[in-house]
């Protein structure tokens, strides 16, 4: 079990541009209330956070908008360009309240269904192991690689392989360092495990919950609300 103090980062300055919607898909409505704001009451109803700030597009006509009264939320920061540099202006965000020692939950703005169990789960195994680690699902389907003109080049064995989920566990001295590390190194890092395993640590994965699903086209958003309710039912 995690003993340090516990802070967590809402990277929610994408455009979402695959969903084709008018506005970035976190603030699309969901169940009466946006995506975002959803993913930002699961998250704050976990008791062992401390605070969590969101990361916004500069000049975002939409969080301003938004009628939060959620615990532990500190606030918004200047998100960038891309994810890895979004998250790294959130760490520096943190850096008045919070100390290296620290621990970090990084957690998609478009993942509302996540599930406090699941965060809990994560927690118990990760414990206090400097590499962190994050949720994940273990591959069931056949994984198959194709080459340009679509056709199979290769079967590969499914056996340890995960899809990657969020939220993603890291001391925030270990991440910051790994983020900034792989920016300055020109690399581009798709999610927090990716930096951290460039810098030589070995994130441990967590199995999590199928209906932790990332809101990405317009069909997302019909299965979401039906996790949702299903949740809403067994009292989640």
């Amino acid at each position: 079990m995690l003993t340090r103090r516990l802070w967590a980062l809402v990277p929610a300055a994408g455009r979402g541009t695959r969903m084709g919607a008018e506005r970035p898909k976190q603030y699309l409505p969901l169940r009466g209330r946006t995506v975002l704001q959803h993913t930002l009451e699961r998250l704050g109803s976990f008791p062992l956070l401390q605070g969590m700030l969101v990361g916004i597009a500069p000049a975002d006509p939409y969080w301003p908008t938004l009628a939060l009264r959620i615990p532990g939320l500190l606030g918004s920061f200047a998100g960038g360009a891309e994810r890895a540099q979004t998250v790294l202006n959130g760490l520096q965000a943190l850096a008045g309240q919070a100390r290296d020692e620290d621990w970090v939950l990084v957690h998609d703005a478009v993942r509302p269904c996540v599930r406090v169990a699941d965060l809990r789960r994560l927690m118990d195994a990760v414990g206090d192991d400097p590499d962190g680690g994050l949720l994940g699902l273990p591959l069931a389907d056949t994984v198959k690689r194709s080459d340009e003109a679509g056709r199979i080049v290769a079967t590969i064995p499914r056996q340890g392989l995960w899809r990657a989920l969020t939220p993603q566990l890291f001391p925030i001295g270990v991440l910051r360092a790994a983020l900034q590390r792989a920016r300055d190194e020109g690399v581009e890092v798709t999610d927090e495990a990716s930096a951290v395993e460039r810098a030589g640590g070995r994130p441990r994965m967590v199995a999590g919950s199928a209906d932790n699903i990332k809101i990405t086209v317009p069909g997302d958003l019909a299965l979401a609300e039906l996790y949702l309710e299903r949740q809403a039912a067994e009292a989640i």
